[in-house]
């Protein structure tokens, strides 16, 4: 029986034991605040939110393997894809698990909340999905179904990726400086993807296509969080293109994914300065 921190033969792997130990980290973190009183005043609704915002951390997390393995030359990054999605499931039925106890356990009524809510309607959509991919993640259920239509079907993770996002963006309400950003990393994950899809030549030159899209993602997302506050409160699009220019407002979601993705383009380009031009592989058909 192959465990999740060994590989096929049933040899401890140290990164999957690492990752493996730290996917608990943020639910025990969790409950630890809650058993402590650190939630606040609603102690419930916070964990609600917390088990929410990690299960759309992880879910971006391992949508970012197979990008950041390529560019930091880090192949057996892959080997943790799997248990990230998974971890992203658990965390979004966790969410759910503690949205039915805030609503005391009466199922009708979360039935009712989810069919009224449009937030919600999609946020259990994504949940689904999730559950979908989760089901299929092992390998005899690859073996079972066949490569190819394996591939179709987790291929469905980019839709509950961009569902995912507009529900964590619509239910946070006043404070939407995390969904914004994560929108923002999203735009940086699909531009990579669709180069790669295109089979771009550009993607020969990782780092620098990194580095570009680094830039177009803090662009959109500047003008993503300008568009908002422009329709929702009638703010001047300037004034907050002005404010993500500037730290005087705390670090906005633009400049925070600008630096996230710089950070990761900086990384790359240590790792292929220590490589071997010889060395490099092909990225035009990387996209899995």
């Amino acid at each position: 029986m192959t465990l999740p921190w060994t590989d096929s033969r049933g040899r401890l792997v140290p990164l999957k034991a690492v990752v493996f130990a730290a996917l608990f980290v943020p639910g025990l973190w969790t409950a630890l605040d809650f058993a402590t009183g650190a939630l606040g005043a609603r102690p419930l609704a916070e964990a609600i939110h917390e088990t929410g915002h990690w299960a759309i951390r992880f879910l971006f997390l391992s949508l970012a393997v197979t990008p950041l393995r390529q560019l930091w030359r880090w192949p057996r990054l892959a080997a943790v894809r799997r248990m990230l999605g998974v971890a992203a499931f658990a965390y979004a039925l966790a969410h759910l698990g503690l949205y039915v106890a805030d609503q005391a356990f009466v199922l009708s009524k979360v039935a009712s909340e989810i069919a009224l809510r449009f937030y919600l309607t999609i946020g259990f959509a994504a949940l689904l999905g999730l559950a979908a991919l989760a089901a299929t993640s092992t390998d005899a259920m690859t073996r079972r179904l066949g490569g190819a239509r394996w591939r179709r079907l987790h291929q469905l993770v980019y839709p509950i990726a961009l569902v995912a996002t507009v529900h964590f963006f619509l239910q946070s309400k006043a404070d939407v400086v995390e969904p914004t950003a994560m929108a923002g990393l999203g735009a940086w994950l699909l531009g990579w993807r669709v180069l790669a899809w295109a089979r771009a030549r550009a993607l020969a030159r990782p780092v620098v296509v990194a580095a570009l899209l680094s830039v177009v993602a803090a662009g959109l997302t500047a003008l993503g969080e300008a568009g908002y506050y422009w329709i929702k409160r009638g703010v001047d699009l300037l004034i907050v293109l002005d404010t993500n220019l500037s730290l005087a407002a705390g670090l906005r979601p633009a400049m925070a994914v600008l630096l996230i993705l710089a950070a990761v383009s900086a990384v790359g380009a240590w790792r292929w300065r220590q490589a071997a031009p010889r060395l490099r592989p092909a990225y035009s058909n990387a996209v899995e």
